[in-house]
């Protein structure tokens, strides 16, 4: 369940950054001082909320999980990140470019409140993580409810647990070591 959410978090970061370093080039209306400064208190903003946004039913989901049956279906973790990727790569690259043509009023702002975006998904993952870690189990969506990318949303009713060595992810969908 956390490999759906850490899956958006890398393209958000990183096209982020490549889109606030893009509107940084340019000086825009407002200035660049003013631009990234205003881009700095949107990363943050933004980061803390999307951090924060739906925790209390990612808890309430955990809470009820249920131990994994063996006719449930769970995918790999490079499957489902490939999967979360293709599904919104539309949506990443108009993301991506409307960041950077903010950069001609606001310069590096897009970027910066994308980039923030990236990291809330990021520390949203780490807590699911250390959740995972406290109860020493991996949560799992099937993979017939997540078919939208939403690990929280109105059609997960509930979560699967396995032990914490199944399948190829870790604590948090991080990629397991070998």
């Amino acid at each position: 369940m956390a490999v759906v959410v850490r899956a958006g978090a890398a393209p958000l970061w990183w096209s982020g950054l490549v889109a606030a370093a893009v509107g940084a080039l340019v000086p825009g209306v407002t200035g660049r001082r003013i631009g990234l400064l205003a881009g700095a208190a949107l990363f943050l903003i933004t980061a803390a909320a999307v951090a924060l946004v739906r925790g209390r039913r990612y808890a309430e989901l955990a809470d009820r999980a249920t131990r994994a049956v063996r006719s449930d279906f769970l995918q790999d973790r490079a499957v489902t990140v490939r999967d979360w990727r293709r599904r919104h790569r539309w949506w990443l690259l108009g993301a991506f470019l409307v960041a950077v043509a903010s950069a001609f009023l606001l310069p590096g702002t897009g970027g910066l409140v994308l980039a923030g975006a990236g990291a809330g998904l990021w520390i949203k993952a780490l807590r699911i993580g250390r959740r995972e870690h406290r109860d020493d189990v991996l949560y799992w969506v099937r993979t017939d409810r997540v078919a939208r990318g939403r690990p929280a949303g109105r059609q997960v009713e509930e979560y699967r647990t396995t032990g914490p060595m199944a399948g190829d992810a870790g604590p948090g969908g991080a990629r397991r070591r070998r």
